[in-house]
């Protein structure tokens, strides 16, 4: 890249035909996010209350938002040039000291996290105004976002201003109105649609990013405890248990998902399936940490509350995603989202019933109700499966459809 390498960015949605992969550069701005996470995990796993549990979720939002207002971003407008470059890697360093303020650690402070997130936010904003400039016939979208992501931005800093707990409060008011940002330009970006390729690809490796943590907490547990029979079996299970959210997210994953068709009045379905992608991360996330409770074998009540709530919110939003998605009635979505719902409720129930249980047997029976619904899936569709990786023949259709945040 040359140092005049300066492109204005373009509306990439409409002028691109075929399938789109995500660029090398929002695979390494995902990288950063995984420190932020494992950051987040490590706070629960310190702390597996329910004021702990409360903590990791209120961070874990505005965290997860950081990473979807760049997302949303770059899916309509990015063009790799100099100046996103630039943009992007200052918004990377501030969501490193996003990071660095809630593992836990000295570093540890709210007030670092608020000024880190306005920095990103406004990074965010300036990429919006460079696109305003640019692109005329998203003007008055772009423009609805710019006003509500600044007032947010603004409520985020008097929270600065204020002592911790009033804080707290100010970012969830900040939050709700970037939250209710998209929803009120609803009509405008109903003509902008979002990419049916590249869009889902960002949310699949997003979770493959939170389900990495998984692995992670397994091998971290084990290096812990050595090879002790205990430990080891309880591993393998929780191998077992995270490689079956894997199969069972990823096997059904169909990215033509987020489009609607003119005929249909509403477009509560590619909402829903786009935010459900929030609670599914924070809930993969904290399975993961549940996960190396199992292998340490600490395991009290707190610690098999994280287990019992990270599985059982998963496969709750993961039926919830089925109930949002129009693929056709080949894919049996209405019955996998029973099933999805009926296996979260076992999962709580054995969790609040299950304080007899040893960690191990604990882990066995979660793995069954998970890999069990490896076991129906195949059975709901024997043949041959369609290849629906997200963005395979998947924008065919673009013209006909619209996609909303």
């Amino acid at each position: 890249m040359k140092l005049a390498d300066l492109r204005p960015p373009r509306l990439r949605t409409v002028d691109e035909e075929g399938h789109r992969t995500a660029t090398w550069l929002e695979l390494f701005y995902d990288l950063v996010f995984v420190v932020a996470v494992a950051g987040l995990g490590h706070r629960l796993l310190v702390d597996p209350s329910w004021k702990g549990g409360l903590a990791y979720a209120g961070l874990f939002i505005p965290l997860w938002w950081a990473w979807a207002g760049y997302t949303f971003y770059a899916d309509r407008y990015d063009t790799d040039d100099l100046a996103q470059r630039s943009l992007a890697a200052a918004q990377i360093m501030a969501v490193a000291f996003m990071a660095a303020s809630v593992g836990g650690e000295e570093t540890d402070s709210s007030f670092a996290f608020a000024v880190a997130f306005i920095a990103a936010r406004s990074i965010l904003v300036l990429m919006y105004i460079r696109a305003r400039r640019h692109v005329h016939e998203t003007r008055e979208l772009v423009t609805g976002y710019i006003v509500g992501h600044s007032v947010a931005i603004a409520v985020w800093a008097i929270s600065l201003l204020v002592p911790e707990e009033p804080r707290i409060v100010l970012w969830a008011v900040a939050l709700a109105i970037d939250f209710y940002t998209p929803y009120r330009v609803r009509k405008i970006q109903a003509k902008v649609p979002f990419d049916v390729s590249h869009l889902p690809e960002r949310f699949g490796l997003f979770t493959i990013l939170v389900l990495g943590e998984s692995i992670a907490a397994v091998v971290a547990g084990l290096e812990h405890e050595g090879w002790k029979l205990a430990p080891f079996i309880g591993a393998i299970l929780g191998i077992a248990i995270a490689t079956g959210l894997w199969w069972i997210y990823f096997d059904n994953l169909e990215g033509s998902v987020v489009r609607r068709k003119k005929e249909q009045r509403t477009a509560w379905k590619p909402t829903v399936w786009i935010y459900s992608h929030l609670p599914l991360a924070l809930s993969l996330t904290a399975s993961g940490i549940g996960l190396e409770f199992i292998v340490t074998q600490h395991f009290d009540m707190a610690e098999r509350m994280v287990v019992t709530l990270g599985v059982a919110g998963a496969l709750v939003m993961m039926g919830v995603i089925h109930i949002a998605t129009e693929a056709g009635p080949e894919r049996k979505d209405e019955a996998k989202a029973r099933i999805r719902l009926v296996a979260a409720g076992l999962v709580l129930l054995l969790g609040l019933v299950g304080s007899g249980l040893s960690a191990n047997w604990f882990a066995a029976l979660v793995a069954i109700i998970v890999i069990g619904q490896v076991v129906i899936d195949l059975y709901l569709e024997p043949g041959e499966r369609p290849d629906v990786v997200a963005g395979v023949d998947m924008t065919a259709a673009l013209s006909e459809t619209e996609i909303h945040e």
